[in-house]
Protein backbone atom coordinates (compact mmCIF):
# COMPACT_ATOMS: atom_id res chain seq x y z
CA UNK A 1 0.00 0.00 0.00
CA UNK A 2 1.30 3.51 -1.15
CA UNK A 3 1.78 6.47 1.24
CA UNK A 4 -1.35 8.53 1.92
CA UNK A 5 -2.50 11.83 3.50
CA UNK A 6 -5.52 11.92 5.55
CA UNK A 7 -8.41 13.98 6.98
CA UNK A 8 -11.71 13.86 8.86
CA UNK A 9 -14.10 17.21 7.87
CA UNK A 10 -17.12 18.12 10.01
CA UNK A 11 -19.21 19.03 7.60
CA UNK A 12 -20.76 17.73 3.91
CA UNK A 13 -20.18 20.20 2.00
CA UNK A 14 -16.34 20.25 3.47
CA UNK A 15 -15.91 16.35 2.96
CA UNK A 16 -17.29 17.37 -0.73
CA UNK A 17 -14.39 20.23 -1.04
CA UNK A 18 -11.35 17.91 0.53
CA UNK A 19 -12.53 15.58 -2.58
CA UNK A 20 -12.07 17.64 -5.50
CA UNK A 21 -8.33 17.72 -4.66
CA UNK A 22 -6.33 15.05 -7.20
CA UNK A 23 -5.82 12.21 -6.15
CA UNK A 24 -8.50 12.70 -3.30
CA UNK A 25 -10.96 9.55 -2.79
CA UNK A 26 -13.71 9.33 0.13
CA UNK A 27 -13.50 6.59 2.76
CA UNK A 28 -16.13 4.94 5.11
CA UNK A 29 -16.29 1.82 5.80
CA UNK A 30 -13.59 0.96 3.88
CA UNK A 31 -14.61 -2.51 2.49
CA UNK A 32 -13.72 -2.33 -1.34
CA UNK A 33 -11.35 0.55 -1.38
CA UNK A 34 -8.87 -0.52 1.03
CA UNK A 35 -8.76 -4.08 -1.00
CA UNK A 36 -7.77 -1.58 -3.82
CA UNK A 37 -4.97 -0.44 -2.53
CA UNK A 38 -3.81 -3.17 -1.26
CA UNK A 39 -3.26 -4.31 -4.67
CA UNK A 40 -2.74 -0.95 -5.66
CA UNK A 41 -5.59 -0.98 -8.56
CA UNK A 42 -6.42 2.42 -6.43
CA UNK A 43 -3.66 4.29 -5.32
CA UNK A 44 -4.98 7.57 -3.89
CA UNK A 45 -3.06 10.55 -2.20
CA UNK A 46 -5.69 11.42 0.24
CA UNK A 47 -8.19 9.83 1.73
CA UNK A 48 -11.49 11.47 3.33
CA UNK A 49 -13.17 9.91 5.72
CA UNK A 50 -16.99 10.68 6.31
CA UNK A 51 -17.66 8.87 9.24
CA UNK A 52 -18.14 11.87 11.26
CA UNK A 53 -20.73 13.22 9.08
CA UNK A 54 -24.28 12.06 11.10
CA UNK A 55 -25.35 10.83 7.93
CA UNK A 56 -26.45 7.91 9.37
CA UNK A 57 -29.89 8.02 9.75
CA UNK A 58 -32.98 6.42 8.22
CA UNK A 59 -35.66 8.81 8.51
CA UNK A 60 -39.46 9.19 6.76
CA UNK A 61 -39.97 11.21 4.12
CA UNK A 62 -42.99 13.67 3.27
CA UNK A 63 -44.40 11.48 0.74
CA UNK A 64 -44.46 8.38 2.83
CA UNK A 65 -41.33 7.02 1.80
CA UNK A 66 -38.27 7.15 3.74
CA UNK A 67 -34.87 8.95 3.88
CA UNK A 68 -31.42 6.38 4.08
CA UNK A 69 -28.27 8.38 5.14
CA UNK A 70 -25.21 7.73 3.21
CA UNK A 71 -23.67 6.38 6.03
CA UNK A 72 -26.42 3.68 7.32
CA UNK A 73 -24.56 0.53 7.41
CA UNK A 74 -25.81 -2.50 5.86
CA UNK A 75 -26.77 -4.49 8.53
CA UNK A 76 -28.52 -2.02 10.31
CA UNK A 77 -30.70 -1.05 7.17
CA UNK A 78 -31.77 -4.84 6.25
CA UNK A 79 -32.85 -5.33 10.19
CA UNK A 80 -34.70 -1.88 10.28
CA UNK A 81 -38.55 -2.96 11.15
CA UNK A 82 -39.84 -0.43 8.36
CA UNK A 83 -37.60 -1.57 5.62
CA UNK A 84 -38.61 -5.32 6.39
CA UNK A 85 -41.61 -4.58 6.23
CA UNK A 86 -42.41 -2.24 3.27
CA UNK A 87 -38.90 -2.60 1.09
CA UNK A 88 -38.46 -6.51 1.84
CA UNK A 89 -36.96 -6.53 -1.53
CA UNK A 90 -34.27 -4.11 -0.07
CA UNK A 91 -33.62 -5.93 3.17
CA UNK A 92 -33.55 -9.88 1.11
CA UNK A 93 -30.88 -8.36 -1.02
CA UNK A 94 -28.58 -6.52 1.56
CA UNK A 95 -28.61 -9.59 3.83
CA UNK A 96 -27.76 -11.94 0.64
CA UNK A 97 -24.74 -9.94 -0.27
CA UNK A 98 -21.09 -10.17 1.36
CA UNK A 99 -21.03 -11.36 4.93
CA UNK A 100 -22.42 -10.55 8.22
CA UNK A 101 -18.55 -9.02 9.50
CA UNK A 102 -18.56 -6.55 5.92
CA UNK A 103 -22.24 -5.92 6.56
CA UNK A 104 -21.37 -4.15 9.68
CA UNK A 105 -19.00 -1.60 8.36
CA UNK A 106 -20.29 -1.42 4.65
CA UNK A 107 -22.48 1.88 4.02
CA UNK A 108 -25.54 2.45 1.70
CA UNK A 109 -23.17 4.98 -0.12
CA UNK A 110 -20.45 2.85 -0.50
CA UNK A 111 -22.81 0.02 -1.79
CA UNK A 112 -23.75 2.06 -4.48
CA UNK A 113 -20.01 2.74 -5.71
CA UNK A 114 -18.55 -0.60 -5.59
CA UNK A 115 -16.25 -1.64 -8.45
CA UNK A 116 -16.68 -4.30 -10.34
CA UNK A 117 -15.10 -7.57 -9.27
CA UNK A 118 -13.93 -8.33 -12.79
CA UNK A 119 -11.01 -10.77 -12.46
CA UNK A 120 -8.51 -8.17 -14.84
CA UNK A 121 -9.58 -5.34 -12.99
CA UNK A 122 -8.05 -6.58 -10.27
CA UNK A 123 -5.04 -8.20 -11.92
CA UNK A 124 -2.68 -5.12 -12.37
CA UNK A 125 -0.10 -7.16 -15.00
CA UNK A 126 -3.17 -7.82 -17.39
CA UNK A 127 -4.66 -4.89 -19.63
CA UNK A 128 -8.30 -3.37 -18.61
CA UNK A 129 -9.40 -0.19 -19.88
CA UNK A 130 -11.25 0.07 -16.68
CA UNK A 131 -8.26 0.51 -14.39
CA UNK A 132 -6.50 1.93 -17.41
CA UNK A 133 -7.91 3.74 -20.23
CA UNK A 134 -6.45 2.06 -23.29
CA UNK A 135 -4.89 -0.71 -22.23
CA UNK A 136 -7.83 -3.05 -23.66
CA UNK A 137 -10.06 -5.80 -22.05
CA UNK A 138 -8.51 -9.09 -20.75
CA UNK A 139 -12.13 -10.35 -20.25
CA UNK A 140 -12.89 -10.02 -23.99
CA UNK A 141 -10.84 -13.38 -25.02
CA UNK A 142 -10.17 -14.58 -21.35
CA UNK A 143 -11.96 -16.26 -18.78
CA UNK A 144 -15.44 -14.26 -18.80
CA UNK A 145 -17.98 -16.35 -17.03
CA UNK A 146 -19.44 -13.51 -14.64
CA UNK A 147 -18.92 -11.20 -17.00
CA UNK A 148 -21.96 -9.05 -18.69
CA UNK A 149 -23.67 -10.49 -21.36
CA UNK A 150 -26.48 -6.86 -21.78
CA UNK A 151 -25.33 -3.48 -21.83
CA UNK A 152 -21.54 -4.33 -22.71
CA UNK A 153 -19.11 -2.83 -25.47
CA UNK A 154 -15.69 -3.37 -27.21
CA UNK A 155 -14.38 -1.83 -24.35
CA UNK A 156 -15.40 -3.25 -21.00
CA UNK A 157 -17.39 -6.44 -20.38
CA UNK A 158 -17.88 -6.02 -16.24
CA UNK A 159 -20.68 -5.86 -14.16
CA UNK A 160 -21.85 -4.01 -11.20
CA UNK A 161 -21.46 -6.15 -8.10
CA UNK A 162 -23.96 -4.98 -5.71
CA UNK A 163 -26.91 -6.55 -4.60
CA UNK A 164 -28.90 -3.79 -2.70
CA UNK A 165 -28.46 -1.49 -5.98
CA UNK A 166 -30.56 -4.07 -7.83
CA UNK A 167 -33.18 -3.70 -5.38
CA UNK A 168 -32.66 0.02 -5.06
CA UNK A 169 -33.55 -0.05 -9.01
CA UNK A 170 -36.54 -2.08 -9.16
CA UNK A 171 -37.53 0.28 -5.59
CA UNK A 172 -37.29 3.40 -7.94
CA UNK A 173 -35.20 5.19 -5.72
CA UNK A 174 -33.32 8.33 -5.97
CA UNK A 175 -29.48 9.18 -4.88
CA UNK A 176 -29.57 12.87 -2.99
CA UNK A 177 -25.68 14.48 -2.75
CA UNK A 178 -24.16 17.95 -2.16
CA UNK A 179 -21.22 19.70 -3.72
CA UNK A 180 -18.36 21.74 -2.21
CA UNK A 181 -20.31 24.79 -3.17
CA UNK A 182 -23.15 23.16 -1.32
CA UNK A 183 -25.45 22.86 -4.28
CA UNK A 184 -27.89 19.47 -3.86
CA UNK A 185 -29.01 17.13 -6.69
CA UNK A 186 -31.28 14.28 -6.85
CA UNK A 187 -30.45 11.39 -8.96
CA UNK A 188 -33.06 8.77 -10.39
CA UNK A 189 -31.12 5.24 -9.55
CA UNK A 190 -31.87 5.13 -13.14
CA UNK A 191 -29.43 7.64 -13.71
CA UNK A 192 -26.88 7.35 -11.71
CA UNK A 193 -24.57 4.50 -13.23
CA UNK A 194 -23.42 3.89 -16.40
CA UNK A 195 -22.86 1.64 -19.23
CA UNK A 196 -19.32 1.76 -20.40
CA UNK A 197 -19.36 2.41 -23.36
CA UNK A 198 -16.02 4.23 -24.76
CA UNK A 199 -15.24 5.41 -21.07
CA UNK A 200 -15.60 1.81 -19.19
CA UNK A 201 -13.55 4.00 -16.25
CA UNK A 202 -16.54 6.03 -15.41
CA UNK A 203 -19.12 4.10 -13.38
CA UNK A 204 -21.76 6.58 -12.41
CA UNK A 205 -22.91 10.29 -13.31
CA UNK A 206 -21.29 12.04 -10.43
CA UNK A 207 -19.03 14.83 -10.63
CA UNK A 208 -15.54 14.93 -8.84
CA UNK A 209 -16.03 16.01 -5.58
CA UNK A 210 -20.05 15.24 -5.14
CA UNK A 211 -21.20 13.21 -1.98
CA UNK A 212 -23.79 10.90 -1.68
CA UNK A 213 -25.73 12.16 1.27
CA UNK A 214 -28.41 9.81 1.45
CA UNK A 215 -31.06 7.81 -0.58
CA UNK A 216 -34.52 8.18 -0.72
CA UNK A 217 -37.25 4.98 -1.46
CA UNK A 218 -40.66 6.44 -2.32
CA UNK A 219 -44.18 5.47 -0.73
CA UNK A 220 -44.69 1.33 -0.24
CA UNK A 221 -45.34 -0.73 -3.49
CA UNK A 222 -47.78 -3.03 -2.91
CA UNK A 223 -46.99 -6.74 -4.03
CA UNK A 224 -44.90 -9.42 -3.11
CA UNK A 225 -41.26 -8.85 -2.81
CA UNK A 226 -38.87 -11.17 -4.36
CA UNK A 227 -35.08 -11.32 -4.26
CA UNK A 228 -33.71 -14.54 -6.10
CA UNK A 229 -29.93 -14.80 -6.56
CA UNK A 230 -27.76 -17.26 -8.32
CA UNK A 231 -24.34 -17.68 -6.81
CA UNK A 232 -21.30 -20.06 -6.82
CA UNK A 233 -21.72 -20.68 -3.23
CA UNK A 234 -24.54 -20.70 -0.58
CA UNK A 235 -22.70 -17.44 1.11
CA UNK A 236 -20.08 -13.93 0.38
CA UNK A 237 -20.38 -14.83 -3.10
CA UNK A 238 -21.48 -11.88 -5.85
CA UNK A 239 -24.41 -12.97 -7.89
CA UNK A 240 -23.73 -15.20 -11.16
CA UNK A 241 -27.59 -13.84 -12.07
CA UNK A 242 -29.66 -11.46 -9.60
CA UNK A 243 -33.60 -10.66 -9.43
CA UNK A 244 -35.43 -8.33 -7.57
CA UNK A 245 -38.78 -8.36 -8.48
CA UNK A 246 -42.15 -6.99 -6.96
CA UNK A 247 -45.34 -8.44 -8.12
CA UNK A 248 -48.37 -7.81 -7.43
CA UNK A 249 -51.29 -10.48 -8.24
CA UNK A 250 -55.18 -11.11 -7.84
CA UNK A 251 -57.38 -13.63 -8.80
CA UNK A 252 -54.99 -15.81 -10.34
CA UNK A 253 -53.29 -13.21 -12.35
CA UNK A 254 -50.75 -10.09 -12.33
CA UNK A 255 -51.60 -7.12 -12.05
CA UNK A 256 -47.96 -5.57 -12.90
CA UNK A 257 -44.85 -6.88 -12.15
CA UNK A 258 -41.69 -4.73 -11.83
CA UNK A 259 -37.81 -6.63 -11.88
CA UNK A 260 -34.13 -5.53 -12.26
CA UNK A 261 -31.19 -7.91 -12.62
CA UNK A 262 -27.91 -8.19 -11.05
CA UNK A 263 -24.82 -9.98 -12.63
CA UNK A 264 -25.82 -9.18 -16.32
CA UNK A 265 -24.01 -5.64 -17.09
CA UNK A 266 -22.63 -2.70 -16.06
CA UNK A 267 -25.44 -1.40 -13.99
CA UNK A 268 -28.81 -3.19 -12.14
CA UNK A 269 -30.73 -4.12 -15.66
CA UNK A 270 -33.81 -2.98 -15.82
CA UNK A 271 -36.27 -3.28 -19.07
CA UNK A 272 -40.22 -1.64 -18.17
CA UNK A 273 -40.68 -3.20 -21.97
CA UNK A 274 -40.11 -6.26 -20.62
CA UNK A 275 -41.80 -5.66 -17.08
CA UNK A 276 -45.29 -4.60 -18.99
CA UNK A 277 -45.76 -7.96 -20.80
CA UNK A 278 -46.19 -9.70 -18.05
CA UNK A 279 -50.08 -7.69 -17.17
CA UNK A 280 -52.40 -9.82 -16.94
CA UNK A 281 -50.46 -13.03 -17.28
CA UNK A 282 -51.65 -16.18 -15.25
CA UNK A 283 -49.64 -15.77 -11.96
CA UNK A 284 -47.76 -19.42 -11.81
CA UNK A 285 -47.67 -19.73 -15.79
CA UNK A 286 -44.09 -19.12 -15.86
CA UNK A 287 -43.93 -20.78 -19.35
CA UNK A 288 -46.34 -18.98 -21.10
CA UNK A 289 -46.35 -16.48 -23.86
CA UNK A 290 -46.48 -13.48 -21.42
CA UNK A 291 -43.41 -14.82 -19.74
CA UNK A 292 -41.58 -15.62 -22.91
CA UNK A 293 -42.03 -11.93 -24.31
CA UNK A 294 -41.02 -11.05 -20.81
CA UNK A 295 -37.47 -12.85 -20.43
CA UNK A 296 -37.11 -11.81 -25.10
CA UNK A 297 -37.38 -8.34 -23.41
CA UNK A 298 -34.50 -8.72 -20.67
CA UNK A 299 -32.43 -10.28 -23.24
CA UNK A 300 -32.89 -8.40 -26.18
CA UNK A 301 -29.33 -7.72 -27.75
CA UNK A 302 -28.12 -9.95 -24.96
CA UNK A 303 -24.43 -11.81 -26.01
CA UNK A 304 -22.34 -14.17 -24.45
CA UNK A 305 -18.39 -14.41 -24.96
CA UNK A 306 -17.90 -17.93 -24.33
CA UNK A 307 -17.62 -19.15 -20.57
CA UNK A 308 -20.86 -17.04 -19.56
CA UNK A 309 -23.08 -18.08 -22.54
CA UNK A 310 -24.70 -20.23 -19.80
CA UNK A 311 -26.49 -16.63 -18.28
CA UNK A 312 -28.67 -16.58 -21.39
CA UNK A 313 -30.91 -19.26 -20.47
CA UNK A 314 -30.01 -18.28 -16.95
CA UNK A 315 -31.66 -15.42 -16.66
CA UNK A 316 -35.02 -17.16 -18.16
CA UNK A 317 -34.42 -19.92 -15.34
CA UNK A 318 -34.28 -17.00 -12.25
CA UNK A 319 -37.32 -15.00 -13.50
CA UNK A 320 -39.05 -18.06 -13.68
CA UNK A 321 -38.42 -19.33 -10.66
CA UNK A 322 -38.80 -15.99 -8.99
CA UNK A 323 -42.66 -15.91 -10.80
CA UNK A 324 -43.22 -19.41 -9.30
CA UNK A 325 -42.22 -17.62 -5.68
CA UNK A 326 -44.28 -15.03 -6.13
CA UNK A 327 -47.20 -17.76 -7.13
CA UNK A 328 -46.52 -19.41 -3.90
CA UNK A 329 -46.46 -16.57 -1.68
Amino acid sequence: MKAFSYERPQTPEAAAAAATRPGARLIAGGTNLLDLMKLQVETPVHLVDINRLGLDRIEPTADGGLRIGTLVRNADLAADARIRKDYGVLSRALLAGASGQLRNKATTGGNLLQRTRCYYFYDTARPCNKRQPGSGCAALQGYNRIHAIVGASDQCIATHPSDMAVAMRVLDAKVETVSADGARRVIPIADFHRLPGNTPQIDTNLQQGELITSVTLPAPAGGRHIYRKVRDRASYAFAVVSVAAIVDAGDGRIRSARMAFGGLAHKPWRVEAAEAALAGATLGDASGTAFQAAADGVLAGARGHGHNDFKIPLVRRTLQAALNEAAAG
